[in-house]
């Protein structure tokens, strides 16, 4: 009898075991499920960090040889990853696509300086959508979608405004874009909800450690935060921490990428420590961390570029594939995503996470898509779409027409057609991405129909853009506004050297 027992009891838990494994599938594709189902509406907080200048390949989990990015890597890991996400090749024209959702040129966008980097007054900015459905918001770091007071970021929807001025500190450009006057990376003038604070400290730094105080003055108040780290490292000048840069010295790189790696570094810790302290606060599984970069490489890309062709400014994939990392504990599973996705479907995806419905005026303005099905399902296959890259920057009052097809592209899953050397008559070249990634053979001998399809899209495309370029005969202040702010609260005037530099040119 006792000998047959066990084999009994073994031949029953054999019989039971599937139902049991079974069921526990069922269960964990059912928490899976309802997590995923709190994607939208789930009003988590929503902490956005975004780089100036740092590219694909300046993240060491993506191949880069020299650079460590520990931290990133770690958020990289605990995200959903869309590695085929695109901005525009320069700053001020990524950041007016992220804050409104649709392409930069219909934002009056051009450009990054000369009147051309002011965002439209007539947009919604993404910000207002949040702070309006009862979201804090805060800004830390760079704006630059325009200096002069109606365009700062504390009337486009932010509480919370601790920024330097123009596109980088110290920058000094004619007409409406520049800093503070004498401003350096370290101990800068930071406008402080309206009012200079003259720092300690290095600028990075100083941003998230302000960003991380008020994050924790929302939450002790249970109130939901959109908080905004865009660090203006690690744009030139190339001016890390001694320490910091002292890591990537003896490694045979020109002293700009030391420092480029060395200011890389410095906010890699930040993060890292930034995302430690969501989960001492005990908040890291209500809090959406989403990380990007504003386009591509620059000063890294002769030690790593992921393969690409090209660089910052251009059209090709290089100056235009972005770092996009979605982590949200709990909530979504971590995963890498294929779509092609971009930065106009930023705002319409914190939108439905937050649980706004769109007014007919935002549905009118969004171009881009919600990103939820895919944080959901990292496998979703959408239909396929088109994205357009164009670099403005043509003369100051220039007919944009004669420019029309100087370093541009469409690109979808599989094609990208760029014409790079174009002007007022295209040059179109056309790369299979499916087997040239590179972007190293036209086929467009071997394919006119798609030529076709594609350059006949972005006629329509810069046809609708035309009229949203509002600002290509815009005349600049005589004085940049954050140096007659500084001299107004603090006296003096600018130097012969700063009213040379902020002279209008026509």
């Amino acid at each position: 009898m006792h000998s047959r027992v066990p084999n009994v009891i073994r031949l029953g838990l054999f019989a039971v075991l599937p139902l049991i494994a079974l069921h526990l599938a069922l269960m964990e594709l059912a928490a899976v499920g309802s997590a995923s189902d709190s994607i939208a509406n789930g009003r988590p907080n929503i902490l956005f960090i975004l780089t100036d200048d740092q590219g694909f390949g300046d993240i060491s989990a993506h191949g880069n040889p020299v650079l460590e990015t520990p931290n990133l890597d770690r958020l990289r890991s605990e995200s959903v990853r869309f590695s085929n996400f695109h901005v525009s090749p320069t700053c001020s024209p990524t950041r007016s696509a992220l804050m409104t959702g649709r392409h930069e040129f219909k934002n009056g966008v051009t450009h990054t300086i000369l009147e051309r980097e002011r965002l439209t007054l007539q947009a919604t900015t993404i910000a207002q959508v949040l702070q309006s459905s009862g979201y804090a918001t805060g800004i830390f770091g760079k704006w630059h979608l325009g200096d002069e007071d109606a365009y700062q970021p504390d009337r486009r929807g932010f509480d919370e405004v601790y920024i330097h001025g123009g596109g980088g500190v110290g920058q000094t450009f004619p007409g409406s874009c520049g800093d503070a006057p004498g401003n350096k990376y370290f101990n800068p003038a930071i406008l402080h909800n309206g009012k200079f604070e003259k720092t300690q400290g290095y600028c990075a730094d100083l941003y998230f450690q302000q960003a991380k105080a008020w994050m924790d003055s929302r939450r002790t108040k249970n109130q939901p935060f959109f908080a905004m780290i865009t660090t203006n490292t690690p744009h030139d000048p190339y001016i890390a921490r001694p320490e910091d840069k002292a890591l990537y010295e003896n490694k045979n790189l020109p002293a700009a990428t030391e420092n480029f790696f060395g200011m890389i570094h410095n906010i890699d810790q930040n993060i890292g420590n930034l995302l430690d302290q969501l989960r001492d606060w005990g908040i890291e599984e209500r809090t959406l961390v989403i990380f990007m970069n504003d386009n591509g490489g620059t000063a890294g890309v002769q030690v790593f570029n992921a393969g690409m062709r090209g660089s910052k400014g251009t059209a090709w994939l290089g100056g235009t594939r972005a770092n996009s990392f979605w982590r949200w504990p709990g909530t979504i599973q971590p995963n890498d995503c294929h779509t092609l996705a971009a930065h106009i479907d930023f705002f319409p995806t914190l939108a439905e996470i937050a649980g706004v419905a769109p007014s007919d005026t935002i549905t009118r303005q969004v171009e881009g898509m919600s990103l939820v099905p895919f944080l959901k399902d990292p496998e979703s296959q959408p239909k396929d779409r088109m994205l357009f890259t164009h670099l403005g920057r043509w003369p100051k009052q220039a007919d944009p027409n004669l420019w029309k097809y100087r370093m541009c592209a469409v690109l979808t899953s599989r094609w990208h057609l760029v014409s790079e050397k174009g002007a007022a008559e295209p040059k179109w070249e056309l790369f299979d991405l499916h087997s040239d990634y590179s972007e190293s053979k036209d086929v467009s001998d071997q394919h006119p129909e798609i030529v076709k399809e594609l350059s006949t899209a972005f006629d329509q495309f810069w046809s609708e853009s035309l009229s949203g370029m509002i600002n290509e005969q815009a005349v600049g202040p005589s004085i940049n506004p954050f140096q007659e702010r500084y001299f107004r609260q603090f006296g003096g005037s600018p130097s012969a050297e700063d009213m040379a530099r902020m002279a209008p040119k026509k």
